[in-house]
């Protein structure tokens, strides 16, 4: 599925023009196998977990098991849903999902652990959920298909929106936008297929793009949070390795507009 909307110039104002749906129907209804991993070092805990997944209705490709942070950060293999336990030895598990953010900001989270205290922590690395010892086989199954539904919604193709540049009319995946900056008279656009340049005015696409998860940090740019790595100080690390500027007079709203999408995003549930 594809939606096409586009943006025209008219002088300095956007307008949206059309609104086109085409609906590819070949894996509808079809549910993806996931891959889901166990980082525990409780051996009886991850039994556990592993008996309730044997007996999970919906579609498991694989269950990995590892029994430290140390273990799960030298394996390569991307998971769709980790059940990671906090208060392990060496690394915890506070700091390994911190680590496992910086490579990977698709899987699912959800913390396994004894203690209710460590739910704020969770949620500060952006946790699908929280799950106390000794669980529950309802609420594993049910973190399960939420994570299923999730990650199908997600699939989903991005907007295909079309801009008037400079090189031309251009159509992009909003996903596949970095970021828009105001250079001049002129609007620089920076797209993973490279860059564009066209007239416009800032606010107008602050406005307009805000409903596709933009935001803007400076006055000067509106930035895709979706394409955020992470943010140091006054610097916004880009997924295309650009280090972006972070006014100070926009620093706490901008903070606070990224962990609401990237909660809504992962579908946070404690």
């Amino acid at each position: 599925m594809y939606v096409v909307q586009s943006f025209l110039y008219f002088g300095a104002d956007f307008l949206f023009h059309e609104d086109i749906f085409n609906y590819n129907k070949e894996n509808k209804g079809k549910k993806q196998k996931m891959k889901i991993a166990i980082c525990d070092d409780e051996k009886k805990a991850s039994e556990t977990l592993l008996e309730i997944l044997g007996e999970c209705p919906e579609p498991i490709e694989k269950t990995d098991v590892y029994f430290s942070g140390e273990e799960l950060l030298r394996s390569k293999e991307q998971y769709d849903l980790l059940f990671l336990d906090i208060d392990m030895e060496g690394i915890d598990g506070i700091e390994t999902a911190r680590k496992i953010r910086l490579r990977d900001k698709k899987v699912k989270i959800v913390y396994v652990t004894a203690y209710s205290e460590y739910a704020g922590k969770a949620f500060s690395v952006h946790a699908f959920g929280y799950l106390l010892k000794p669980v529950k086989k309802a609420s594993v199954l049910r973190q399960v298909a939420d994570a299923l539904a999730y990650r199908e919604e997600e699939q989903k193709p991005s907007p295909v929106l079309e801009f008037e540049t400079f090189q031309g009319r251009t159509r992009l995946h909003t996903a596949d936008i970095y970021y828009f900056e105001i250079r001049g008279r002129q609007i620089k656009l920076a797209a993973e297929e490279g860059c564009y340049e066209m007239r416009g005015k800032i606010g107008d696409l602050r406005e307009k793009m805000k409903d596709y998860g933009f935001a803007s940090p400076h006055k000067s740019f509106v930035v895709n949070l979706d394409q955020i790595r992470n943010i140091k100080g006054y610097d916004i690390y880009m997924m295309n390795g650009e280090i972006l500027p972070l006014s100070q007079k926009q620093a706490v709203s901008f903070k606070e507009c990224l962990g609401r999408f990237l909660a809504e995003k992962n579908g946070s549930s404690f």
